[in-house]
């Protein structure tokens, strides 16, 4: 099956199933000698487990990585990083309901009449498990960033018609995190309890993750089908339940005019704004490069559906299982760690054009 890789110089291939052994990936194009945390890495995989607090799904998951290959002596070697996550509080049985039922807004008929068999257990390939093994490339992406002073952030800016207003780019995040990732603490109690209220009314609901990348130099993609932006949108929009893409001044630039939304440029070749989102022409031009992505409310609620089954008869999908009320908290890490991948492939492939 195609479709598992994504990254051409740094380049991430992951496999697994949300109900499987284990899932995983293969990280090829890592630069030698790098002096690798992989407590770090740990780390931000805990930020993405499942589990972690009370507005998350509880499917209990250490999510401990283990890594096979690439790294010796606390070094990468230059060869590919091979991983893997064992897969622990699997309960199959508990989609036993949905082995030839489809569920509305789910994988699930796409890929029983694309492949023509699919695996029903928790969504199989389609489920959001597969971004553990992203999380991973993306914390060592980080790590090479953060060496060449490039940093990655994001934070949880919407939930429902929960939102931040004025300029996000302006915001410093807190030392500590709250469970729900809102850097307003107010905001965040706010989005908190109507996440728990969501819950208990046995549906979900949707969100925002807004995300920056400080640092990144002139030169970060390529003419015409490699921009950087589309890159990052494609990112952004291989990721489960996100429904929507926009950087820089994004949707609302079409409220401005033409001399309103320009960016002018200074002596120093800085701009007085920064509607572009640090990209221009799908370049990067060293300002600050921010996003937003939108998440839709998870598919699987607790309440009966009527749908289909692969019969193509009328059912009713019996609302049971684990899964989270509201996506957006779990979300952040995996935003940070694909525009993690992107940037740093970017940069190293900027790296092999110049002499």
């Amino acid at each position: 099956m195609a479709g598992n890789s994504i990254g051409h110089t740094f380049k991430l291939t992951t496999f697994g199933e949300s109900h499987g052994e284990a899932i995983g990936g293969i990280i090829d194009g890592v630069p030698s000698n790098f002096e690798l945390d992989l407590e770090a890495v740990q780390i931000e995989l805990d930020r993405r487990k499942p589990g972690q607090s009370a507005i998350v799904t509880q499917r209990k998951e250490s999510d401990t990585v283990r890594f096979l290959s690439g790294i010796f002596e606390g070094k990468t070697t230059g060869s590919p990083i091979g991983f893997v996550i064992e897969n622990e509080n699997q309960k199959s049985k508990d989609y036993s309901h949905i082995k030839d039922v489809y569920r509305p807004s789910h994988a699930d008929m796409t890929y029983d009449k694309k492949f023509g068999h699919r695996d029903y257990r928790g969504g199989g390939r389609s489920s959001a498990r597969e971004t553990a093994s992203r999380v991973v490339a993306g914390a060592i992406a980080i790590q090479f960033l953060n060496h060449v002073g490039i940093q990655v952030n994001a934070f949880v800016s919407q939930v429902g018609k929960l939102k931040l207003e004025g300029d996000l780019t302006q915001i410093v995040l807190p030392e500590v995190e709250n469970i729900v990732r809102c850097p307003d603490a107010e905001m965040a109690e706010k989005m908190i309890d109507h996440i728990k209220e969501i819950r208990k009314e046995g549906d979900t609901i949707g969100g925002v993750v807004f995300a920056k990348i400080t640092g990144a130099p002139i030169g970060l993609g390529a003419p015409v089908f490699d921009r950087l932006h589309a890159d990052l949108g494609k990112a952004m929009l291989s990721i489960n339940a996100v429904k929507g893409f926009e950087y820089g001044s994004g949707f609302s630039g079409v409220e401005l005019k033409g001399s309103q939304h320009n960016d002018i440029f200074q002596l120093d070749g800085t701009t007085l704004t920064n509607n572009s989102g640090g990209i221009q022409g799908g370049i990067s031009n060293g300002n600050l490069i921010y996003f937003r992505v939108a998440f839709k409310p998870v598919a699987t609620i607790m309440k009966d559906q009527d749908s289909v089954n692969s019969k193509m008869e009328k059912v009713t999908v019996e609302g049971k299982g684990r899964h989270d009320p509201c996506v957006v908290p779990r979300a952040v890490p995996i935003v940070e760690a694909m525009a993690a991948i992107i940037t740093l492939d970017h940069y190293l492939r900027n790296k092999m054009t110049q002499i």
